[in-house]
């Protein structure tokens, strides 16, 4: 078969768009087939070095915390001085800390092991598992302790009391909206931090 030249010519530039098509088609597939899922990862935080100092003795309470964390009084309980937060700036978290002297009223004792336990069970919305121990503190304390997953506001809790004189509930919390995945670094260094309170936590003598 014998071609015209303007046929031909036709015909070649079609044959080049086919030849540009297919290669754009192979090199899009060759990128398909050689692409890996980047590995999970979190923002750079900086950890702070572990290093603890004596809580005030203006408290009913004695404990272990940062240095490098800040402690200010609960400005929202105006007329109960026991009540605290424990500031880390740095990670933008804080530990907060409410104080009851029960004087032996098992009453008020089981009324605050309850709103302590519905407090922790408000969150089960956005938990996706609450885990809860009883446990034995080196200074002879029992705890309480739940431990939250998922995107909540507070991933760690506990209670500590003497069942006689004394009760305090401790909760964790970021000031952040950045989601738990993300946070994963900064919540275990915190849970080490509100472990480390707990099992240094005294009662002060009273005179």
């Amino acid at each position: 078969m014998i071609y015209h030249s303007k046929h031909f010519k036709l015909f070649k530039k079609k044959l080049s768009g086919y030849a540009l098509a297919a290669f754009v088609f192979l090199s899009l597939l060759s990128c398909e087939r050689s692409y890996l899922p980047k590995p999970l990862g979190y923002n750079k935080i900086e950890l702070p070095p572990t290093a603890y100092r004596a809580s005030p003795d203006t408290l009913p309470y004695l404990f272990e915390y940062s240095q490098h964390a800040k402690l200010y009084r609960d400005t929202s309980a105006i007329s109960d001085k026991t009540w605290i937060e424990i500031n880390y700036p740095t990670l933008q978290a804080y530990i907060h800390i409410t104080y009851k002297s029960i004087n032996g009223n098992e009453k008020l004792l089981k009324e605050l092991m309850n709103d302590a336990y519905i407090l922790t069970a408000k969150h089960q919305i956005k938990a996706y598992a609450i885990d809860e121990i009883i446990a034995k503190t080196p200074k002879g304390k029992t705890a309480i302790i739940a431990e939250l997953e998922g995107d909540v506001p507070s991933q760690f809790q506990f209670t500590i009391t003497d069942s006689s004189k004394n009760f305090l509930r401790g909760a964790l919390y970021f000031k952040t909206k950045v989601n738990n995945d993300s946070l994963k670094p900064s919540i275990e260094y915190m849970k080490k931090e509100v472990m480390h309170l707990v099992n240094t936590l005294e009662w002060k003598k009273k005179p």
